[in-house]
C-alpha cells in the first residue's frame, strides 16, 4: 500500500496517509511537497518527508486516512501569516514559565492551520507540573494549547550542528527514527574504551551513529566467536580476547611453554 509520510514541524513526529483525496482519486505527490490535512485535533498544513510502500515492520494502531489537498499558494502563505508574531508568543511563554519558576526550556512554538491550536515545544529532565502556566496560556490566547516535551536529543536534531566527523548531524539530516542508543552498541563496534565524552554528540547522549552503524557491524560479527570461548588457531589452541569486525579478525590468547602471546587470527 502507497503512503506518504508527513510531519507538521521539524520537532514533531511523522504522521501517514494515503496519496489521494476524500474520492479515492490519487494526488501526484513528492517528497518536499506541502499537503493540508485533517487529524483527530484539526486541519493543519505538513511537509510530505517520504513517499513509498508500508514497511511490513511498522505498526499502525489507527487507520491511514487521506489528505485534504496538495497545498496551494494561499495555503502556503497562510500558515506563513498565522505563525508570523511566534517570537513574541515564544517570548510571553518564556517570562510566564520564568514567572512560575517551571524547571522547563522553550523550543518553539506552532499554530495550526485552522487557527484552533498552539503547540509549544519544550525540554526537561522530568516532569513538569505546568498546570498554571496552560491555564495562562489559555487565558492569553483562546485557544487549544498543547504543551509538548522532547526528549534532550531533539534539541540538537531542530537547531543542527557538525558532529566530530566534520559533517551535518545526522539526526538533523537522514536519520529520523533513532531508537535507543546503549553502551551495547559501543562495546559491539569496539569503541567502548574511548571514554563517555568521545563517545557524546552535541545532546550530551551517545552519538545516533551507534544506533546508525549497529546493523552493519551485527551482520559483520554474524559468524564470530564469543569474545572469552576457546578456539583452535595453527598457533594453537587459545581464548578469544577481542573482536576487530570490520578487519574480520580476532585477538586470540595463547599460552605455551614458550609464555603467553597474543595472536590475530582471520575468521572469515
Amino acid at each position: 500500500m502507497q503512503i506518504i509520510s508527513v510531519q507538521f514541524t521539524p520537532w514533531d513526529k511523522e504522521y501517514y496517509f494515503l496519496p489521494e483525496d476524500n474520492k479515492g482519486r490519487t494526488i501526484e505527490l513528492k517528497k518536499g511537497d506541502q499537503v493540508v490535512v485533517e487529524t483527530i485535533l484539526g486541519k493543519d498544513i505538513g511537509t510530505i518527508t517520504s513517499v513509498g510502500e508500508l514497511s511490513k515492520d511498522k505498526e499502525l494502531n489507527d487507520e491511514i486516512k487521506p489528505i485534504m489537498r496538495k497545498a496551494r499558494s494561499q495555503d502556503k502563505l497562510k500558515i506563513l501569516e498565522i505563525n508570523k508574531d511566534n517570537d513574541k508568543v515564544l517570548k510571553y511563554c518564556h517570562e510566564q514559565v520564568k514567572k512560575f519558576k517551571l524547571p522547563m526550556k522553550l523550543v518553539d512554538v506552532h499554530k495550526s492551520f485552522d487557527e484552533t491550536r498552539v503547540t509549544f515545544a519544550f525540554i526537561a529532565d522530568g516532569r513538569v507540573d505546568f498546570r498554571d502556566l496552560l491555564k495562562e496560556l489559555i487565558r492569553k490566547y483562546k485557544k487549544s494549547i498543547r504543551l509538548q516535551q522532547l526528549g534532550v536529543r531533539d534539541e540538537a536534531k531542530i537547531n543542527g550542528d557538525l558532529g566530530s566527523c566534520g559533517r551535518s548531524l545526522c539526526c538533523s539530516t537522514h536519520l529520523k527514527e533513532l531508537g535507543n542508543v546503549t553502551t551495547e552498541m559501543a562495546k559491539d563496534q569496539q569503541v567502548a574504551h574511548r571514554g563517555s565524552e568521545r563517545l557524546s554528540g552535541r545532546c550530551g547522549r551517545l552519538k545516533c551513529c551507534l544506533r546508525y552503524e549497529e546493523p552493519v557491524y551485527k551482520e559483520l560479527a554474524e559468524g564470530f566467536p564469543e569474545i572469552g570461548s576457546k578456539i583452535k588457531t595453527k598457533q594453537g589452541h587459545g581464548i578469544v580476547k577481542s573482536w576487530h569486525t570490520l578487519k574480520g579478525t580476532v585477538d586470540v590468547i595463547i599460552e605455551d611453554r614458550d609464555g603467553r602471546q597474543i595472536v590475530e587470527v582471520a575468521v572469515r
